[in-house]
């Protein structure tokens, strides 16, 4: 090899954090080419994770370093959500103290490559692509051990959770997440309840909200945010809560009940 492409790869090599996936069509971008990437894996410089896909050789690269490449060199909104970005966030220590599982979502055109899909990340890969929020609001820099992505703020992964309900993850659930959540942004909730489009989401944020005491709810300007019309049932031979119109379990109708 050329002592000009060597010095190529230790240049790009250098501007990238550890930890990270390469993207072929970024590759090209920056001008290395197909047959230069060819010649980098050749020389074990690169090694290939699948199709389009590549991390410097020896490198350990988790799911965390596939969501970098594809906020950073393709510009894409996939970022960790739900119940897995309050966690990354330090908004639910009680979750399971060794990760199987982690909650992706994503822009409703935006798929995952086969080559994620295909790769052994150690963890399974929940990915939703729903367009009840905007791609683009509510998500926060994360710093990680040698590179940032974004995640969800608490505000927008309750809502995400919110959207799983009731068939991928439980009411009570969300509602012992919703009770940690004391100090969200006003402001935040306000715009993710605006643009929001799903009404079950809408409904059981703000009850939820109000039946853990939350003080923010209070601010809240209720008359800016389109609640629908009808009533919406979430679960069979539940509880019917008239004033935000939603039949929500016994289980969580009967929390902070008192039995007295």
């Amino acid at each position: 090899m050329s002592t000009e492409n060597i010095s190529k790869i230790n240049q790009l090599l250098s501007s990238r954090p550890y930890g990270v996936v390469l993207l072929s069509s970024w590759l090209i971008k920056q001008g290395y080419s197909l047959d230069l990437q060819k010649r980098y894996k050749k020389s074990k410089w690169l090694e290939s994770i699948g199709t389009g896909a590549m991390i410097r050789a020896g490198d350990h690269v988790s799911y965390k370093g596939a969501i970098y490449a594809f906020q950073v060199q393709s510009g894409s909104s996939i970022h960790p959500g739900g119940n897995t970005a309050l966690a990354m966030t330090g908004k639910a220590h009680y979750l399971e103290f060794a990760t199987t599982k982690v909650t992706v979502f994503g822009g409703q055109r935006e798929r995952l490559p086969t080559w994620f899909i295909r790769h052994d990340w150690g963890v399974k890969v929940d990915y939703f692509n729903p367009s009840f929020l905007p791609p683009n609001i509510g998500l926060i820099d994360l710093e990680l051990k040698t590179f940032t992505i974004k995640v969800s703020s608490a505000a927008r992964a309750i809502m995400e959770c919110l959207y799983l309900t009731p068939n991928k993850q439980e009411l009570l659930e969300c509602y012992e997440l919703m009770e940690g959540l004391n100090n969200l942004r006003p402001d935040l909730i306000q715009e993710l309840l605006e643009q929001c489009t799903s009404v079950k989401v809408k409904r059981l944020f703000i009850y939820m909200a109000e039946k853990a005491g939350h003080s923010w709810v209070q601010y809240i300007n209720l008359k800016k945010i389109d609640f629908g019309s009808g009533k919406r049932s979430l679960v069979k031979n539940g509880v019917y809560v008239p004033k935000h119109r939603i039949t929500v379990s016994k289980e969580l109708h009967e929390v902070g009940i008192s039995t007295l």
